[in-house]
């Protein structure tokens, strides 16, 4: 299975987003609403998409690096204070444990390594550390970094750039006036103000939503807008996972549809955007997780915080069957033969069809 990918317009990365909406916020709304049939959202989207991500599609590893131990309130987060999800808890890994982490993702075929830490932001040692961490995994493994470590200053953000961070996580999550229902904890401007320090600092922003948390479209429409007021180069669009002990008041059921239609609206209002399918992708969209990679260009494998997902192999052959290509960071995958690369995982291998068989001869 060899590729026939077309390349984008530009193959580099940049820290903001350039291009213009293309639709309005009516239409974004017509969109989410239902009106605009759901082939002619896609069909658009899939023009944008291929205009300026050809045919690849990035994958990303998630490392949850301290778990729990976390004063914010946040009602989606398993990691919340005094939340009864029975999640495991423990403190920070060592640089060691992390890097040996980055190894990992790297060979599953991550495009880019995301280190997450629970907590309301990093303080002046934990940030030094962390940089350091990034520092080694940057220049020993040729690995794009994302941190996600809740609120900085400006002095912080100054710090991890100069160790190579290149991205930065910090989720909107919602729309501002539908924040305070989600979280009371620290503000909406506070989440806007860190963002602000990590742009001027030169650092990408990775900054997205949770959708299914009780917004209304209107509140949708807005966070989609203000993503792009900022600027926002890389996306993740989270479909809400109702684990044990969150404090949502009105999660919302979500139809496979619905977050197709989510992401065709986050691909249309920001255009050179990476638009990432994260958290919920397997259980809310489901069998439409292919037709999904028609608006957005990457995804997580491995799993999600706390939340187990698809693995490596699974994640890449659903990239493939919707006729896309992973990106790594050592570069495109086109090349690879794939039926052979992928090998028992492939659901028809030889070696797989015994246990297929709907009769099988008796023993006896």
């Amino acid at each position: 299975m060899k590729s026939t990918l077309e390349t984008p317009i530009s193959s580099e990365e940049k820290s903001l987003s350039e291009v213009p909406s293309v639709i309005t916020r009516e239409e974004a709304y017509a969109i989410l609403s239902g009106e605009t049939p759901l082939t002619t959202a896609l069909d658009m989207a899939y023009k944008v998409r291929e205009k300026y991500f050809g045919k690849t599609v990035r994958i990303h590893v998630l490392d949850n690096i301290k778990n729990g131990h976390c004063p914010e309130d946040c009602g989606y987060c398993a990691q919340r204070k005094n939340a009864s999800s029975g999640i495991q808890e423990y403190s920070i890994k060592s640089p060691e444990e992390i890097f040996e982490d980055a190894v990992q993702a790297k060979e599953n075929g991550a495009y880019r390594f995301c280190m997450v830490t629970a907590g309301t932001g990093p303080n002046a040692p934990t940030t030094e550390k962390l940089a350091l961490t990034i520092e080694k995994i940057s220049k020993e493994l040729g690995l794009k970094v994302c941190l996600s470590a809740g609120l900085l200053d400006q002095e912080k953000a100054e710090r991890l750039r100069a160790a190579g961070l290149d991205r930065y996580n910090h989720n909107l999550n919602t729309s501002k006036a539908h924040y305070p229902e989600i979280c009371d904890t620290h503000t909406y401007e506070q989440r806007v103000e860190t963002i602000t320090h990590l742009m001027k600092a030169g650092v990408g922003m990775c900054s997205g939503v949770i959708v299914g948390m009780g917004e209304s479209l209107h509140d949708l429409v807005d966070v989609i807008f203000e993503i792009k007021n900022l600027r926002v180069i890389s996306i993740p669009v989270n479909f809400f996972l109702p684990i044990a002990g969150h404090a949502i008041k009105n999660p919302q059921a979500l139809s496979p549809e619905f977050c197709l239609r989510t992401l065709i609206a986050f691909r249309l209002v920001n255009p050179d955007s990476e638009v990432r399918i994260a958290a919920g992708r397997e259980g809310h969209l489901r069998g439409l997780q292919g037709m999904a990679l028609y608006a957005a260009n990457s995804l997580f494998a491995s799993g999600y915080l706390n939340v187990k997902g698809s693995d490596a192999a699974e994640t890449i052959r659903t990239i493939l069957d919707a006729g896309f290509y992973p990106e790594f960071s050592s570069g495109l995958g086109e090349e690879i033969d794939w039926e052979s690369a992928l090998g028992k995982d492939h659901p028809y291998a030889p070696e797989n069809f015994p246990g297929l068989y709907k009769y099988k001869k008796s023993k006896n």
